[in-house]
């Protein structure tokens, strides 16, 4: 599975951005699907998760309300719509994918493990100015 990122760029503040990931491969409904994000000089960080059926899925406490993540199984389609930007959302922002099925827990209820993802995208870049 290759993932790839788009969507990023500069915004100011209060601002919005709509990034997409697009996967390769078959079977995208196995995967759950999540964004995490890595900010200059600090560790990745999760951000947001959705199940492979779409139906369930958790944020990160610091973009609750503001973030939507969506996803089209037919089109192996993954977005985050980013509202109310703020300056400490600046990163480079991952696409990361979690096979669950056959084993695996397939309802999104917390975090995805950073160490159970199997493939992540290169990442795409946004900037929020003050």
């Amino acid at each position: 599975v290759q993932l790839v990122e788009s969507g990023g760029g500069l915004v100011q503040a209060g601002g919005s951005l709509r990034l997409s990931c697009v996967a390769s491969g078959r079977a995208f409904n196995t995967y759950n699907m999540g964004w995490f994000r890595q900010a200059p000089g600090k560790e990745r960080e999760f951000v947001v998760a959705i199940s492979g059926s779409g139906d369930s899925t958790f944020y990160t406490d610091s973009v609750k309300g503001r973030f939507t993540i969506s996803r089209d199984n037919d089109k192996k389609t993954v977005t985050l719509q980013m509202n109310s930007l703020k300056p400490e959302d600046t990163a480079v922002y991952y696409c990361a994918a979690d096979q669950v099925i056959p084993f695996g827990k397939t309802v999104v209820d917390g975090p995805m493990n950073y160490g159970g993802v199997d493939y992540w995208g290169k990442g795409t870049l946004v900037t929020v100015s003050s």
